[in-house]
C-alpha cells in the first residue's frame, strides 16, 4: 500500500479544522437564548471580524 499523498494529508487537516469550527458553532447555538445566532456571534465564535476592523482577535 502506498503512503498517503501530501495533498490528502493537507485535506485531512482542513477537514478536521472545519469539523472543529462546526462543533464550536453547534455548542454556541445550543447555549443561545434565541432561535438563531446573530452574525456578530457567529463571527465571534469563528474568531473572524468584519473587513476593516483592526481590533485584535481574542
Amino acid at each position: 500500500m502506498a503512503p498517503p499523498s501530501t495533498t490528502t494529508v493537507q485535506e485531512d487537516h482542513v477537514a478536521l479544522a472545519e469539523i472543529e469550527l462546526c462543533g464550536e458553532l453547534m455548542i454556541a447555538a445550543s447555549a443561545a437564548d434565541g432561535e438563531r445566532l446573530s452574525p456578530d456571534r457567529i463571527d465571534e465564535v469563528l474568531k473572524v471580524r468584519p473587513e476593516g476592523d483592526a481590533r485584535p482577535l481574542t
